[in-house]
């Protein structure tokens, strides 16, 4: 610990849609940034998130992002040289350790000449933390966009992919999230009065909306742009899921809206339990699934309906387990620096 209470350690979690702080001895706090459209606002972004928090100078730095797949950058070399030079920016004077996927911290220099092995690694950080306290099960971490299905032996994380691409292949990345993941990319038909309708690839909804309208997701926590720039509201929620079907609110009525929304959570539900026994399966690990993220509560239902025990991830990590990669690279660099110490 510093001086005034300060934590010795910060860690950060600075994704495409979202920038994640936790402290390593509790606090977090996050912030919504749409890489895409607003880059230039990270180094702002990250300051304010910093002094949120109560640090300010002389805070060691452990960073892990995913912001390095934004199509804001034309490569994932950019997209972490980018994060790193925010970092340098935001905090000029402050020792800035970069976390790996082979799950060590080195300097930014190093981070940038191996840019897929600082890209996407924060799955690797929580799965590390986890495996401390459930050595034996899977890790499902489902965020704004995306799950992570991590298998977990002998108290440490056994993924069979390391880079998005492997792990698409592996079935450890489930392309869906809480919020962002469109409807058209769940389903092609949703049922629609006496008939079921083909759904609209127009991007007019997304499965944030569904789980606003059922009431599974506060609209405070839908924190990324809507698909048509409206409030995350329960009611602008059925006027997206509407047009799903190229409709609107004057021709469906709150029945037609929740056929529509209940059908876009059940994809989603079985495309997640579908990952989950195939990793479980292939691995044989124990049936114990730690669930973390802010979908925590699909991840939850996905493992029931896989035949595990879910185990929320607040039970370690507390209020910081929905800035779950953040607190875990907070608390493995405090850990090093202090073993450093004589």
């Amino acid at each position: 610990m510093t001086s005034h209470g300060a934590p010795g350690v910060l860690g950060w979690d600075i994704g495409g849609v979202n920038v994640k702080a936790a402290r390593d001895d509790g606090p977090s706090a996050s912030a919504p940034l749409a890489m895409q459209h607003d880059a230039a606002a990270l180094p702002d972004t990250l300051g304010a998130l910093a002094a949120e928090l109560g640090c300010r100078r002389g805070v060691a730095h452990a960073v892990t992002m995913t912001a390095e797949l934004s199509q804001a950058f034309r490569s994932k070399r950019e997209g972490v040289g980018f994060v790193l030079d925010a970092m340098a920016a935001a905090f000029p004077s402050d020792l800035v350790h970069v976390f790996l996927v082979d799950g060590c911290f080195v300097p930014p220099a190093e981070a940038r000449r191996r840019p897929l092995d600082a890209g996407a690694a924060n799955w690797m950080a929580t799965a590390v933390c986890v495996a401390r306290h459930v050595p034996d099960g899977l890790l499902i971490d489902i965020g704004t966009t995306s799950t992570d299905i991590i298998p977990l032996l002998a108290g440490r994380p056994v993924p069979v992919g390391r880079t998005d691409p492997a792990r698409l292949s592996s079935g450890e990345l489930v392309y869906t999230g809480a919020v962002r993941t469109p409807a058209e990319a769940l389903v092609r038909k949703v049922p629609l009065r006496d008939s079921r309708a083909a759904v609209a690839a127009e991007g007019f909804a997304t499965i944030g909306d569904a789980h606003v309208w059922l009431g599974r997701l506060d609209p405070s926590d839908y924190t990324v742009p809507t698909a048509d720039g409206r409030p995350p509201t329960r009611e602008c929620a059925a006027e997206r899921l509407a047009r799903v079907v190229c409709g609107d609110r004057e021709m469906l009525d709150d029945q037609a809206i929740d056929g529509i929304a209940r059908a876009l959570v059940d994809a989603q539900l079985d495309l997640v339990t579908e990952g989950i026994r195939r990793v479980h399966q292939r691995c044989r690990v124990a049936s114990t699934a730690v669930t973390a993220g802010l979908g925590e509560f699909i991840a939850a239902e996905a493992a029931r309906r896989a035949g595990l025990e879910p185990a929320p991830i607040g039970r370690w990590l507390g209020a910081a387990g929905r800035a779950a990669p953040a607190a875990a690279v907070a608390r493995l660099l405090a850990e090093q620096l202090a073993a450093r110490q004589p």
